[in-house]
Order: C-alpha cells, then sequence, then structure tokens
C-alpha cells in the first residue's frame, strides 16, 4: 500500500509549461539558437543544466562554465514577469484530501525560486517535501530528484507513487524503481508510455488518486 506520492509540478499541479516553454525559446534566442516551444516540451523535466547541454549540444556547441547562471537568471526573470499560470481544476481539492493519509512531495525540473513561488501561490501548506532543479547534481531522466524526494519522505520506494506528465519524468521514477502514473497533459499520451498507469486527463487522475484515498481509510 502507497504511504507517500510524488508530483512533478509543471505539468501536474500547475497549468505553466506554456509559459516555461516561451522563456525557454526567448532566452536561447538571445544566443542564437533556435528552439521551438514544442522541443522544450519534449525534454520537460530536465533542470536548467540539461536544457542548456541539449540545446548547446544539438548545434555543436559546448556551453562555457559561467553561462549555465547566466542563462538561469535570464529564464528565470522571463518567467516570472510573464507567468500567468493556473492550477489544474480539483487539483488543490484533491491533494488537500489526500494529505490526511499520505506523506506528498513535489520533484520538479525547474529551479527553487520558480517552484517554490508557484507552490506557496497554489499548493500552500500542502506538501511536506520540495525538491526543485537545483537541489540536485543530476536532473531528470536519472532516478537522483525521485530518490532525494522519497528519502526525505523517509518511506521506501515501494511505499511511493509518482505522477509525471513528461518522458523524461517518467524515466527518471522507473529508473528510481518507482511506479508511476502518467498524465498526458501536453504531450501524446502514447509518448509516456513506460509509466505504470497512463490517465486520459487531470479529471481521470483524480479520480485514480481518491480512489487510492478511499482505500487507505479502510
Amino acid at each position: 500500500m502507497f504511504k507517500g506520492i510524488i508530483f512533478d509540478s509543471d505539468g501536474v499541479l500547475v497549468n505553466s509549461m506554456p509559459f516555461h516553454a516561451k522563456a525557454w525559446v526567448e532566452v536561447f534566442s538571445e544566443y542564437g539558437i533556435e528552439v521551438t516551444e514544442e522541443d522544450i516540451y519534449e525534454i520537460e523535466g530536465s533542470n536548467h543544466v540539461g536544457v542548456i547541454n541539449i540545446f548547446f549540444g544539438r548545434v555543436g556547441r559546448t556551453p562555457e562554465p559561467e553561462i549555465y547562471d547566466e542563462i538561469l537568471e535570464k529564464k528565470r526573470a522571463h518567467f516570472l514577469e510573464n507567468n500567468d499560470a493556473e492550477v489544474f481544476e480539483g487539483m488543490y481539492d484533491c491533494l488537500s484530501s489526500l494529505k490526511d493519509n499520505f506523506k506528498l512531495a513535489v520533484a520538479s525540473g525547474a529551479d527553487r525560486t520558480i517552484v517554490t513561488s508557484l507552490m506557496d501561490k497554489f499548493y500552500s501548506g500542502i506538501f511536506d517535501v520540495i525538491i526543485s532543479g537545483e537541489d540536485v547534481e543530476n536532473g531528470k531522466p536519472d532516478p537522483e530528484p525521485y530518490e532525494k524526494a522519497i528519502e526525505k519522505l523517509g518511506i521506501n520506494k515501494n511505499e511511493c507513487l509518482v505522477v509525471e506528465n513528461a518522458p523524461l519524468g517518467v524515466e527518471s521514477a522507473k529508473n528510481a524503481g518507482v511506479f508511476c502514473v502518467g498524465v498526458p497533459t501536453y504531450l501524446k499520451p502514447e509518448q509516456l508510455q513506460d509509466a505504470d498507469i497512463v490517465v486520459e486527463n487531470h479529471a481521470e487522475l483524480i479520480d485514480y488518486l481518491m480512489s487510492l484515498d478511499q482505500k487507505k481509510e479502510l
């Protein structure tokens, strides 16, 4: 029986990825690198180091060490200035109910400032643990984000469930040996095929999570 649930943030808890994508597209253009919003959706979940390495690598360039913080600051500023994210309908009430019976965590690839600002705004007091992209050396698809969240929750991996909406996030969860539920927010369901279960949308996700809550109460 599950004792803890770990959520990715962008695209699972908050409809914020369009604003992340636009910020990345804008910032990479300053460095002469053409990136589309779809490109960003496909590698969603990676932290800023991973994102920078991917797109610099695609054009045969190696980032200078100081460029990582520089790009992160620009991307963060663009996101915070233009962010108009909203919570997915029903998710706050769902998590408020789950909190009575489960330990809850967030494991996001976004930087700490953005993750905490979104969680404070939409899910204040809900989560026991928050892991950002800056809290790990290796971002998704490496298992480190989920392994760190599980460790801080103080439970075993077989007592934990992960909710993800991105292929790299699903891969990270499975690399950590954790049961994973996929919700195809921005991508096609087949792109999450490595998840243990793929729900159709957030309404079905909420139904699934509430069924776990009901079983826990029995």
